[in-house]
């Protein structure tokens, strides 16, 4: 637990870092409120903040109401140092954000028995929060193949498609449909057919940029989302990831299967604001084109742009 001791007083802020390092608490220390308040936002590691009450330039009370505004995740415990025991004094600090308080002079085994209620709650904070982003990941993740799912990927679009209109960028959308799947499924059932959707995702996953976004549509479809990429670019992007499942077969548990892919491709000029429906429905007609067009082919469908009124 990383602490930080803020006290105007050199002697009594020397004396708490020295018990802290003695303890085994990595500590740093602030002289006042405003240096505090830098240290805070240089070191993010800090957890906990012994503040002291009556300090120049910030005081405790206001220190704490200003840390309660400006850092709100991962929570950072705050005790107050006072001299002050008055219930009212007390209520003021809690008031302003602090979890706990010592009364000064600060005996060394009460400021290790708060420090250790202190880890206590902040450790259930941080399986918390691990909690949190498990779940989090969860809900934005296809839970077969790893990659974005359904939900995700559409906001993914929606963010990239917003971006296209203010950095005046085009953006390309890839519509990918495995030929033939059924047929797996039907012939090695649905154990060897994910199978083969988990390692298609990885090979598609494995051709993009970090800044790419690919999740799974539906089914045996996928969505690719590539920002900056002009018409050109795209279907030879497409034709780059087309081309990784057509010369290479998937190994299975039940054989190796040969898996050929059909792309539907749509750019989205820089500058042009348009809803997801409308360049989903393109790139999903150029997907019908390539398909119908005999398979294991990407296809560029219309560059899109606004309707003119």
């Amino acid at each position: 637990m990383n602490v930080l001791v803020v006290e105007d007083d050199p002697v009594h802020c020397r004396l708490i870092a020295s018990l802290l390092d003695r303890w085994g608490y990595p500590v740093r220390t602030a002289g006042d409120g405003e240096q505090a308040l830098r240290v805070l936002e240089e070191n993010t590691a800090i957890q906990l903040a012994i503040v002291d009450w009556m300090m120049p330039k910030l005081d405790g009370i206001e220190l704490c109401r200003e840390i309660r505004r400006r850092f709100n995740e991962p929570y950072l415990y705050l005790v107050l140092l006072t001299s002050r025991d008055q219930r009212d004094d007390i209520v003021t600090g809690f008031d302003a954000g602090a979890d706990d308080y010592l009364i000064k002079p600060v005996h060394h085994t009460e400021l290790s028995a708060r420090l250790r209620a202190a880890k206590r709650i902040l450790d259930l904070q941080e399986k918390l929060l691990a909690a949190q982003e498990t779940l989090r990941v969860q809900a934005m993740h296809d839970a077969l193949t790893g990659i974005w799912n359904r939900g995700a990927i559409f906001e993914a679009l929606g963010r990239e498609l917003d971006r296209t209109k203010r950095q005046q960028s085009p953006l390309a959308v890839i519509m990918i449909d495995l030929d033939h799947f059924k047929q797996i499924n039907d012939r090695h059932g649905h154990l060897v057919g994910d199978q083969v959707l988990r390692e298609a995702a990885q090979r598609i996953r494995s051709a993009v940029r970090s800044y790419d976004s690919v999740g799974r549509y539906g089914g045996e479809e996928f969505l690719l989302v590539a920002p900056g990429f002009d018409a050109g670019q795209a279907l030879e992007f497409a034709e780059r990831v087309r081309r990784l499942f057509a010369t290479n077969p998937i190994v299975t548990s039940a054989a190796s299967l040969p898996v050929t892919m059909s792309l539907g491709v749509v750019v989205v000029e820089a500058g042009q604001e348009l809803a997801n429906e409308r360049v989903l429905a393109a790139a999903d007609d150029a997907l019908y084109r390539a398909k119908s067009g005999g398979r294991d082919r990407a296809v560029l469908g219309t560059v899109l742009r606004e309707e003119k009124p």
